[in-house]
Formats: structure tokens, C-alpha cells, sequence
């Protein structure tokens, strides 16, 4: 036992009380939340990281609040309270991710808020080859609600996220789940863990908006349900040169499903001290739901934007100010992709559930789908995945639109600034194409009316950046519309 009055006054509290923390039974779980009738206490953890080579050293180990590394013998403390769930490992490059039954990654170990002290041991296992170049996906807003849903996931979604990874066939791949894995039901998360099984690879969770306890009384308490699957909501682990951050940016208000995109001073403080360890220059990529910014903001300026972008983002920017950052994202259910001067660049994923499982497309007219991701040293490269299409589709071209008759319209879906898009006729490269923000008009055939679409009848259309117009010269000749990503691969579609 140690002394808990001397760790009070490093603390400056050994005069103030310690109510309004602890823990107690919720509701005859074994779930473990907060009580404000209680006290909370000082808990000395204690540890060590290790492989089957022996210890490790100057691993990173967090209760979410204090940030510590493991010793040259591979052993580690921290001092934390009873309220603090879980002690997590920020997983160093070269070792696998260890797997829960469920099939999501395995980094972390509950705290007992009844013991003053605690061994928690990491023992990890060497890659099978090095991770140094690795793959990973994102798939935003699975998001299912009704049996009907649950099985288009796991016979559909599921099944292409497995040729993809069986495709690549990259030992060191692992996916993200970058929220709303279920929508408000959470029974369903057993079928969502189902569909992750599948894969074969492990996954890392991020909470969304529809992932949450509702109708507790602060956002404090939102995550149980989640926590008690998947861990904690925030964490870090690394791959090869890149340092991956998960943070939970869905703050609910308590009250209905009222929530606002803001990052509380608790991740912050923690994602400042994790960072502490963290190479300055090197890559970050962080996941979160609720994009920290999208072009939605200027597409509809007239909208409150308190839901659908981080409010406090500007102090997450500047923790991350050091770094080539890479935010993923997603919630909105349309793709943005936002280029925020030399070192930020925020992508916004196009969802696995496109509208709501009402359809093949998202409301911007962007594929059902998700982000596939290659990490070659420190450099990302991506691409977009169409469920249910080869990696190469990338755009889809369309003779008629209502906003703009008479003229040839391409949805580059995954466009960003250091894209090009032109049309070839005969064989001979014309012009580039004209970027306007508009409507998509396969959206509008199947999302505009009180009617469409008949599953989720309050979709509509929504406006994006990535849509770009042509007139051929000769509409009699062979057209051909070619578009080169960041990365110089060409991308080709006929006008039929």
C-alpha cells in the first residue's frame, strides 16, 4: 500500500475533497461508471512490456490521462485514480495487433477501481515481416439499424472488404472503424463485430454519434456500452514510421441524440503528452467521427455546423502543428477531401451504408464504400474502394443534368486539388474539365421526392465540390474521359 495523503499533496488536492468520483453497479451490469456519491482514490499500477526476445523498452503506456514509458528492463508505473477504466498500450511498430474475440484490436486492460494496486502486463509478438510499408482501411458509417441492414454488412459490405483485403494480402493490414458502426441500436454491434470477424483483420473502433448510450445524463457516461466492446475511446498506436491517434470528438449533450463535434480538455491534454514521445516531422494520422471541417461549411453557409464539424478544432491543429497530419473522418455521407496548407490534410470518407443502406450511393452521388490506404515509410498513398467495384473506378460520367442540359457531367468523387481532369476525342487530348459545385444527378434520380428513397424517405441530394462539366467538340467521335490522381494514376471512363 502506498501513501495515499503524500500522493494527495503532489497532486495540490490534500485539501480540497475528492467527491464526485468513483464507482459503482449500473443497473446489475458489470459495467463500472461513475457515482457522485462517492470518493475516488489513488491507484498505483504497476507493469511491465515485453516480448518473447525479452523487454522493451520506452513503450508508451496511458490510463488516458498520464502518459509513461517502460524502463530499459521494460517495466513501467503510473499513478492513477479510480476513475480511470482502462491502462493501454500505445502499440510500438514491429509488433503485431492482438485481436479480441470479437475481432477488434486488443491494446488495453480494465482497471479494478476497488484495488489501490494493480500489475498490468503487454506482452507482444514480432511482425511476421516488417511494417515499415503497411495497408490500412477506413470504413465510415457502417451503421446499422434493422436485421435487413445487419445482413447487407456481412454479405455485402463485408464480403468486399475481404476481396480487398485477400487482393492486397498484406500481413501488417488492419482496418478502422471510423464510427457510427451501429445506428442508436446497440444490440447490433454483435452483428457489426460478426462482419469485422470476417475480414480477418484487426480493427481499430472509433465512437460515433450512433454508437452512444443516450439518455444518461452527461457525455461523461455516453460510452459504456462501447467501452465495454472495444476499450477505450481514445488511444494511440504505431506502424512502421506512422503514429495512428484515435479521439472521440462526439460530445453528447444529454438530451435526446444531441451531440456537438468538440474534443474535451481531457484528450487534448492527453493527445499533448502522448505527442510528447512522438518524433516532431514524423506522420500522424488521426481518426475521429464527426470531420473537424469539411466544404459542406461553404456549400450551405447558412447552416449550423455545430454537428457536423469540430468546434475547438483550431487547438487540435495546433497540437498537431509539428507533423504531417492525416485526419480521417467520416459522419457526413458524402466524400470531402480538405487540403489545409502543407502538413494537414483532412479526408472525409464516403460511407459503407452510402445513404442509409437506401441505395448504391452516398447523397453527393459517392459509391457505397471506404478509404484504402498505403503507408510506404512515412508517405500515405490512397484510394477510394466501390463496393462492388474494381479499385480503378474512380468517377462516374453521365449525359443529362438537370442544373446543366446539354453538357457531359463526371463525378470524381475522391477529387482533391492536385488531381486533373480532361477528355480525349479520337485519341487527342482536349481541354480540362469545369469544376462546379452542383448536385449529383444519379442522386437526384434517387434521393430527390417525398418519396426517395422509399427505404429513408428524408434523404435528399446534397451538394458537392466534385463535379465537372464538358461539351465535346464533336459529339459524333470516340470520347474519353481520363482523370490523374495526386499519385499520377490514371483513371479512364468512355462516354457511352
Amino acid at each position: 500500500m502506498f501513501n495515499r495523503r503524500n500522493f494527495l499533496k503532489t497532486l495540490g488536492l490534500s485539501g480540497v475533497g475528492l467527491t464526485g468520483f468513483g464507482w459503482s453497479t449500473a443497473n446489475g451490469s458489470d459495467l463500472l461508471v461513475p457515482n457522485s456519491q462517492l470518493t475516488y482514490k489513488p491507484i498505483r499500477v504497476r507493469g511491465k512490456v515485453s516480448s518473447p526476445e525479452g523487454a522493451l523498452a520506452d513503450v508508451v503506456v496511458s490510463d488516458g490521462r498520464n502518459v509513461v514509458a517502460s524502463q530499459k528492463d521494460g517495466t513501467y508505473e503510473l499513478i492513477s485514480t479510480s476513475d480511470r477504466e482502462f491502462v493501454f498500450v500505445s502499440l510500438p511498430s514491429g509488433y503485431q495487433i492482438p485481436k479480441l474475440d470479437n475481432g477488434s484490436a486488443n491494446y488495453f486492460h480494465r482497471l479494478d477501481p476497488r484495488k489501490d494496486e494493480q500489475q498490468v502486463h503487454f506482452k507482444l509478438e514480432p511482425t511476421l515481416q516488417s511494417d515499415e510499408n503497411h495497408h490500412f482501411m477506413v470504413l465510415a458509417d457502417t451503421q446499422i439499424q434493422n436485421e435487413y441492414e445487419a445482413e447487407q454488412l456481412l454479405t455485402v459490405a463485408a464480403v468486399d472488404v475481404k476481396q480487398t483485403v485477400d487482393r492486397i494480402s498484406d500481413p501488417n493490414m488492419f482496418g478502422i472503424g471510423c464510427g457510427d458502426l451501429v445506428f442508436d441500436k446497440l444490440e447490433l454491434f454483435k452483428d457489426y463485430n460478426q462482419s469485422v470477424l470476417t475480414t480477418g483483420v484487426p480493427f481499430f473502433q472509433v465512437i460515433g454519434n450512433h454508437d452512444m448510450d443516450l439518455n444518461v445524463r452527461t457525455d461523461q457516461h455516453s460510452g459504456q456500452t462501447f467501452k465495454s466492446l472495444f476499450g477505450p475511446t481514445y488511444y494511440s498506436f504505431n506502424r512502421g514510421e506512422i503514429h495512428y491517434v484515435v479521439l472521440d470528438d462526439v460530445f453528447y449533450l444529454g438530451a435526446d441524440k444531441k451531440y456537438i463535434g468538440y474534443i474535451d480538455e481531457e484528450q487534448l491534454s492527453w493527445l499533448e503528452r502522448d505527442l510528447a514521445y512522438v518524433e516532431k516531422g514524423k506522420t500522424v494520422v488521426v481518426s475521429l467521427h464527426i470531420p473537424t471541417y469539411t466544404g459542406a461549411v461553404t456549400r450551405y453557409p447558412d447552416r449550423d455546423t455545430l454537428g457536423g464539424t469540430v468546434s475547438n478544432r483550431q487547438h487540435l491543429y495546433k497540437l498537431l502543428e509539428d507533423y504531417q497530419t492525416h485526419i480521417m473522418s467520416g459522419h457526413t455521407h458524402f466524400n470531402d477531401n480538405m487540403v489545409m496548407g502543407d502538413k494537414l490534410f483532412e479526408h472525409c470518407h464516403g460511407t459503407v451504408c452510402g445513404a442509409w443502406w437506401s441505395g448504391p450511393i452516398c447523397y453527393d452521388g459517392t459509391p457505397n464504400g471506404y478509404g484504402v490506404y498505403k503507408a510506404e515509410g512515412s508517405s500515405l498513398s490512397w484510394q477510394y474502394k466501390s463496393t462492388g467495384e474494381d479499385i480503378d473506378c474512380q468517377m462516374r460520367v453521365g449525359r443529362s443534368h438537370p442544373e446543366f442540359a446539354g453538357e457531359i457531367n463526371v463525378n470524381v468523387w475522391n477529387w482533391d486539388p492536385s488531381w486533373e481532369v480532361y477528355w480525349m476525342e479520337d485519341g487527342i487530348r482536349k481541354g480540362l474539365l469545369d469544376r462546379r459545385t452542383t448536385l449529383d444527378p444519379l442522386s437526384v434520380d434517387l434521393h430527390l421526392g417525398p418519396e426517395l428513397p422509399s427505404r429513408r424517405k428524408w434523404v435528399e441530394p446534397q451538394l458537392n465540390d466534385h463535379m465537372f462539366f464538358f461539351t465535346p467538340q464533336d459529339a459524333a467521335s470516340s470520347i474519353e474521359i481520363v482523370a490523374k490522381d495526386r499519385f499520377g494514376r490514371e483513371y479512364k471512363e468512355k462516354l457511352v
